[in-house]
């Protein structure tokens, strides 16, 4: 059954047309922001965003046909945990279990960010629960390491730091985005941060999570597998250094070596919020993804 937005503390940002629900699967309880009738897609948040980082771009996928599931991560959003420890694979077998709960055998994957990691995992360790993949804002996992790629770590240091309570409004501010976003929509990504649990989940992701997963591309583990799923890599052609010329030269063989099938767009008058600074240009091109690989 949906619940309300007003039953949730703290109140969930508005967004028309999503239902609301509580999927409980052993030791969590999902957030699920749920719309549309059709095709299964499930999108995958990013940092420090939930569901609602959706609210544009899930709508416009769902009207052409799909039902898109908009959870919140373990760690983010409105979600609840009886265990606060986040390993590697944690969100992994979170969404695992949540594909399993809601009966989807498998579906289209859009992610962003850390969200991207998580459907990395799944793309490689269980491919036959996705039809297809999108990656936003993060390169596909087989990358080779080119140092040109070093500041786009500069916000990782904060993260692995982080104090309860320190601001994370900063990050929705140029070089992030290509224009300031206003501060009621600030306000509606970092709602959670004030569930205490949920700010103290920034140091364990950043930790547990995103370093030994950035350990194991460094390393080389990707690019010793074969990604069989089809696969779009979405960038803001603002989001620096990930300029299109360092994608080439660090992804370059994918296609003969590395994945079946792996394309790259770019989309101008955008940075790492690609989906808050063009929601609409990130709709057609996963729509026509979709649609092109089946």
């Amino acid at each position: 059954m949906s619940t309300p937005t007003s039953t949730w503390s703290p109140a969930l940002p508005e967004a028309a047309g999503f239902e609301h629900h509580v999927v409980e699967t052993p030791g969590l309880r999902t957030h699920l922001a749920v719309i549309g009738q059709g095709e299964p897609v499930v999108m995958l948040h990013g940092f420090p965003q939930h569901w609602w980082q959706w609210h544009d771009i899930a709508p416009a996928i769902a009207a052409h046909g799909y039902r898109v599931h908009c959870p919140d991560l373990r760690g983010a959003g409105w979600t609840e945990a009886d265990e606060p420890r986040i390993d590697r694979e944690t969100r992994l077998h979170d969404l695992l279990a949540l594909l399993d709960a809601l009966g989807i055998a498998r579906a289209h994957v859009v992610s962003h960010d850390m969200g991207a990691v998580v459907a990395w995992q799944l793309t490689y360790d269980h491919p036959e629960r996705v039809r297809t993949s999108v990656l936003l804002a993060v390169p596909p996992p087989f990358m080779a390491f080119d140092p040109r790629i070093i500041p786009g770590f500069r916000h990782l240091p904060k993260f692995l730091w982080h104090r309860r309570g320190a601001p994370l409004d900063g990050f929705f501010s140029p070089p992030y985005v290509v224009r300031p976003m206003p501060s009621e929509t600030v306000e509606a990504h970092l709602a959670p941060m004030s569930i205490p649990e949920i700010d103290a989940a920034v140091r364990p992701l950043s930790r547990r999570f995103v370093v030994p997963e950035a350990m194991r591309m460094a390393s080389g583990t990707y690019r010793r597998r074969r990604l069989t799923v089809p696969t779009l890599v979405v960038f803001g052609r603002r989001d620096w250094p990930w300029t299109e010329r360092v994608l080439t030269r660090a992804c370059r063989d994918t296609d003969s070596r590395r994945a079946d099938h792996v394309e790259f767009a770019y989309v101008d008058d955008a940075a790492h919020y690609v989906t808050d600074d063009a929601p609409a240009e990130v709709a057609d091109l996963v729509l026509d993804w979709f649609g092109r690989v089946r």
